[in-house]
């Protein structure tokens, strides 16, 4: 069947959809955006810390309650679709803490499960959880050994961990594809001063999903830059940064209403899945497309 039904290519059929940090920002916008596209026969597993916010999010996919005037976060307005929601769709939730290794043996679990489910023919992991470490401190502050493995546990260690597991429990089966996304940065290319942890974390990402693409050409993979996006995330930059200058630069993106809407971004991420033209392995940031 053509993809000229207006709602653009079809839907994924039978795709099993792993979306991590999906409880707010980037991840929950990206999770509304996903769940619409997904066909029959497809599971959507959300992991975040929250589960609260979790059980949320499911509920208004399944219901498809996005932006209908409730006075909900009206971030994802009308984004899916005609607000029907996807009652055929499985909305799996996990809650855990992806830097602690209990957490992450939940989270592995959980993947294991759904995965080994013969009957999908499509696995897309989305890498997106994620954090700034502590902005406040310079380079020359970061003396603390313990602060520092666990922000690698969280930033890096589970992304690999977690993708590792997801593609052994998947397998390479005939005719199926596997795509990995791995949520990047500008600062996995550049250095922005009090940023040592993140950045750092970044550029190790991207150069772990390289080695992934390298390694497994039957696999899809793409690391994607959302650009500033106007989050949590961001307020954080803004008013905790060491460096000033950064700090400011971070205030004036702001002022100049320069940040990004979270779905905005995601919808670009989505077109890049559904086009499926990147060279594996790729760095694409939100304003090369």
């Amino acid at each position: 069947s053509g993809s000229g039904s207006g709602s653009g290519p079809d839907r994924w059929a039978a795709t099993a959809c792993v979306v991590t940090g999906a409880s707010r920002g980037f991840g929950r916008s990206l999770a509304r955006l996903l769940a619409p596209q997904l066909g029959p026969g497809s599971a959507l597993l959300l992991l975040a810390r929250s589960a609260e916010a979790l059980a949320e999010l499911a509920a208004e996919l399944r219901t498809g309650t996005t932006g209908s005037g409730t006075g909900t976060t009206g971030s994802g307005t009308g984004t899916t679709g005609s607000g029907t929601g996807n009652a055929e769709l499985r909305v799996q939730c996990v809650a855990a803490d992806l830097g602690s290794a209990e957490g992450l043996r939940r989270a592995s679990a959980a993947l294991r499960e759904l995965l080994q489910d013969p009957s999908f023919g499509r696995l897309l992991l989305v890498n997106n959880a994620g954090s700034l470490g502590d902005i406040s401190k310079s380079f020359l502050d970061l003396t603390d050994l313990q602060e520092i493995n666990t922000y690698f546990s969280f930033n890096v260690s589970s992304a690999l961990c977690l993708t590792s597991v997801a593609l052994s429990a998947f397998g390479a089966r005939q005719g199926c594809g596997r795509t990995v996304v791995n949520v990047s940065s500008l600062c996995a290319h550049e250095p922005f001063p009090s940023w040592a942890l993140y950045c750092s974390g970044k550029a190790a990402r991207d150069m772990m999903f390289r080695v992934l693409a390298r390694e497994e050409p039957g696999v899809r993979v793409l690391s994607y830059a959302p650009g500033p996006l106007d989050t949590d995330m961001q307020l954080l930059a803004r008013t905790r940064t060491a460096d000033l200058g950064m700090r400011q630069h971070f205030q004036r993106l702001q002022e100049k209403g320069q940040l990004i809407d979270s779905s905005v971004s995601a919808q670009k991420l989505l077109r890049l899945l559904q086009e499926d033209s990147f060279p594996s392995g790729a760095h694409v940031d939100f304003y090369d497309i």
